[in-house]
């Protein structure tokens, strides 16, 4: 077994400042490409800390990737810790001091003399080309462990593992097996009862579900051999029919499914918000199709929504879906209703008709996670009926209050 371990630095990524979020990304693609990480490691911007963990990772591994401390000032101490605990000079490399000035110059720029810094690397030590940045990424041999240092950067970390890395280590380590996955987006249902309902579906030998959970989704993953595509087809298959009823797309995120179906059916997409406050729009509005074929949209602040307050909440977000998308000339428009407590309404008019439904939150939320929820929901219902499925359907977030559907024959007697 290849034993493949990661060391993340910096006191900001020890203490929360920021989120690791390179080893969450590195994790996942190794554990894909066959190089399942034995462990990770952090450690802030400590000599001794980080000459002790370096040398107990490097001792007790195969690969290495460290992550972070390539930097220009004086807390960057990676390449002179490698430098030691590999017993080598650190030495400039003319080479990546060259690769600094070109990349200063090019911007009208001056190179500060700390950043020659970057250039000292550990003698016997390879370059890892970074064409992005001024940090320069390096491979060095300790104790028969090959260590791989990168930028803290996420994307000159990322390029340098995808483009120069992991191809050396595909090279130098070919004795691995890589899986396959494919995922279901599920929204709607807990972790545990899916794990109950896809349990049903018996997995063959090398094959393994993992779950990932990030509100509102709970992503579910099945892993298997690269070589057995058909044979992971069919398992998707099985496991799709067992959770069919919450899953919203497969091997893409929901937005990105969301696009797909607007584009294929070119619907245009008008928004009036009030408990989303925008969250809506953002989120669908990043996809550039799906603003391509967006109308008009609203967020309607407490002063205008407060003179629908003496309304029912189903009846006004109603009238608010239909107002929009009459008022913005297009195929269809979602409303985000008011929320009041743990409350909410949202709805839908399209040709066909109108469906609102209220709903309650079955636990508290922080607001930012309430828009999130009521946003999704909302989208869901969209996503729904442009796959002709039944717009409603039930959420283990949320506890159904009241539904109500008008077809188009109703609307205009």
């Amino acid at each position: 077994m290849i034993k493949v371990t990661m060391l993340s630095t910096g006191e900001e990524v020890l203490h929360g400042d920021i989120q690791d979020t390179n080893s969450t990304w590195l994790s996942r693609l190794f554990f894909e490409r066959g190089y399942a990480l034995t462990k990770r490691s952090t450690a802030g911007d400590n000599r001794r800390v980080l000459r002790e963990e370096l040398l107990m990772l490097s001792l007790n591994s195969d690969i290495l990737i460290v992550n972070g401390g390539l930097g220009p000032t004086g807390d960057d101490l990676s390449a002179e810790i490698a430098a030691e605990v590999s017993e080598q000079s650190l030495v400039l490399f003319p080479e990546w001091l060259d690769h600094m000035k070109s990349y200063f110059e090019e911007r009208n720029l001056t190179m500060p003399q700390n950043n020659v810094k970057q250039a000292m690397l550990p003698e016997r030590a390879e370059i890892v080309d970074n064409p992005i940045g001024t940090a320069c990424g390096f491979k060095v041999e300790i104790h028969g462990c090959q260590c791989y240092f990168t930028p803290g950067v996420p994307r000159e970390f990322k390029r340098m593992i995808e483009k120069e890395i992991l191809p050396d280590i595909e090279k130098h380590f070919t004795d691995v097996n890589s899986l396959a996955c494919h995922r279901l987006y599920t929204l709607g249902c807990s972790e545990s009862a899916l794990e109950e309902k896809l349990n049903q579906v018996t997995l063959p030998q090398g094959y393994s579900l993992g779950f990932r959970s990030y509100l509102p989704f709970i992503e579910v993953k099945l892993f298997g051999p690269r070589e057995n595509e058909n044979e992971m087809y069919q398992l998707v298959e099985q496991l799709y029919m067992k959770v069919s009823d919450y899953t919203v797309s497969i091997d893409q995120p929901m937005l990105a499914q969301l696009s797909d179906k607007m584009q294929e059916q070119q619907k245009s997409l008008s928004l009036a918000e009030q408990s989303t406050r925008g969250w809506l729009a953002n989120w669908l509005f990043d996809d550039s199709e799906i603003y391509g074929l967006s109308g008009s949209s609203w967020v309607l602040s407490p002063k205008v929504s407060g003179k629908m307050s003496s309304q029912d909440p189903m009846a006004a977000v109603l009238a608010l879906a239909a107002a929009t998308k009459e008022k913005s000339a297009t195929d269809l428009a979602l409303a985000t209703g008011s929320c009041h407590g743990n409350e909410f309404s949202v709805g839908l008019s399209s040709p066909e008709g109108e469906w609102s439904q209220k709903l309650k939150f079955r636990r508290q939320y922080t607001p930012e996670e309430q828009r999130m929820i009521i946003g999704t929901i909302a989208a869901d219902m969209l996503l729904r009926y442009l796959s002709s499925k039944p717009v409603f359907r039930q959420y283990s977030s949320v506890t159904l209050e009241k539904q109500l559907y008008i077809p188009a024959q109703s609307l205009s007697v």
